[in-house]
């Protein structure tokens, strides 16, 4: 009978704590002697399927299961086992290779190194050991830079955590630990260069869409990626959508490339600015404006701007530049008819994203008598939908709902009816969740005096 044999494959301890100076990558080594099946080349599906097998063959994380047989590399194989001697292998096993065409058991040397463990699991074992149960697992990734978010318990060993990310990520140059304060204004984090290069401009790709931006100045978090595409699908080509903390666009730009006209706003002029940078390279210019201003103002004015200068008719279906080069090329182009040209203007929002979730309820009440004039009353036969992110520290679905209406009525100054849903967004922290709350503007309150 065989006994059972494992190999452990974790990744070598350390005693020490190095430093990114002292750090010794070579010292990442481990060997294990095994024994592996010769065989024609020929014969390797046939043994590697074999039910017999189950069990025995190796199956360690990058590392191959066949190997070119060193004596005989053109014609022959070897078959890594789990096991170092052959009174380990089942006797099923043993039957089945005594009446298959192999050529015997030889001796194999596995040799893992550095590359072969990942960035956790090599940061589980260079940290302190009364560290190592809350070792940091996992970053989040914006262009070219992986950020952390190190506990204090960590912040001093951020170079060398860094440096193990670096090294374990190609396509990453750069890494920062958030630091704790927030910009109270702009909400941007304040960041720390734990290692890699001091360059903080990326070129993020997310729905199709490439953003440009300042990982210092302006607010992003990849997290959110899901979040920015479930929303912008619910809107139709021909809505009118105003954005009051835009960013630096990832929803008014993939917003704009379905062909919806954007009213996009972020009181950050850095924001302001990439999201004019964003629109321009994106290639919707047409559909997206930008604005600069605090959120309460653009509330209270972009009902009338929107009435007084709407952004044109959408004429057929919206085609990307790459689509229309694409349809003409195929002499599959129509342009517009004359008809489509007689489209009235788009002067009615229909949606409005807040995606402040630390204050945007508060900013509620700007919506009382935005529709106190008349001639931009006339235009909301339908009053828009509002998309307000808020945070609430409620866990359960009931209470969260709860939570978020009545702070929600009470800055309106009205209770929702119409077409109310709640939509959980993510776990901020162990006891603080994310949600977004939809909902049709009461018309008590836009016609508030």
């Amino acid at each position: 009978m065989s006994r059972k044999f494992t190999l452990d494959a974790s990744a070598p301890q350390f005693k020490d704590v190095p430093t990114p100076a002292t750090f010794d990558r070579n010292a990442f080594t481990k060997s294990f002697d095994i024994l592996a099946i010769r065989a024609p080349a020929s014969k390797i599906a046939s043994i590697l399927r074999a039910p017999e097998m189950k069990g025995s063959i190796l199956d360690l994380q990058k590392v191959r299961t066949v190997e070119a047989d060193p004596t005989d590399p053109k014609n022959c194989r070897l078959i890594l086992l789990k096991f170092a001697n052959k009174a380990e292998l089942s006797e099923k096993a043993l039957n089945f290779l005594e009446q298959s065409d192999f050529q015997g058991l030889v001796p194999y040397t596995i040799t893992l190194g550095y590359d072969h463990w990942t960035a956790d699991e090599i940061i589980n074992v260079v940290i302190p050991e009364h560290l190592r149960d809350g070792a940091p697992s996992g970053f989040a990734i914006t262009g070219h830079i992986a950020h952390v978010n190190l506990t204090p318990d960590y912040v001093p060993y951020r170079r060398l955590i860094g440096q193990i990310i670096l090294d374990k990520n190609k396509t990453i140059r750069t890494v920062v630990n958030k630091l704790d304060s927030i910009d109270s204004v702009f909400r941007f984090f304040k960041m720390d260069l734990i290692a890699g290069e001091p360059d903080f401009v990326v070129e993020h790709h997310e729905t199709d869409c490439s953003f440009t931006f300042d990982f210092r100045e302006v607010y992003w978090n990849s997290r959110l990626h899901t979040e920015h595409g479930r929303l912008v699908e619910m809107f139709s080509p021909n809505d009118v959508v105003a954005d009051v903390f835009a960013g630096v666009g990832p929803f008014a730009v993939p917003a704009g490339k379905r062909g919806c006209a954007v009213f996009a706003n972020d009181l950050n002029p850095n924001s302001a600015k990439y999201l004019k940078i964003n629109v321009d390279r994106n290639g919707v210019n047409d559909f997206v404006r930008v604005f600069c201003e605090d959120g309460r103002d653009f509330i209270h004015s972009i009902f009338r701007r929107a009435s007084l200068k709407p952004f044109p008719a959408l004429v057929g279906p919206w085609l990307s530049k790459s689509q229309l080069r694409k349809i003409k090329k195929a002499g599959e182009y129509q342009p517009p008819s004359e008809s489509d040209n007689d489209r009235p203007p788009r002067k009615r929002i229909d949606h409005f994203v807040m995606n402040l979730p630390d204050s945007a309820i508060t900013f509620l009440d700007a919506f009382r008598g935005v529709l106190a004039l008349p001639k931009v009353r006339e235009v909301y036969d339908v009053l828009p939908m509002i998309h307000c992110y808020c945070f609430t520290r409620e866990l359960e679905p009931e209470k969260a709902e709860v939570d978020i209406r009545q702070r929600v009525e009470e800055k309106l100054g009205s209770q929702l009816i119409n077409e109310v849903s709640l939509h959980w967004v993510r776990s901020v922290a162990p006891n603080k969740e994310m949600y977004c709350i939809s909902f049709r503007l009461p018309s008590e309150v836009a016609l508030a005096s």
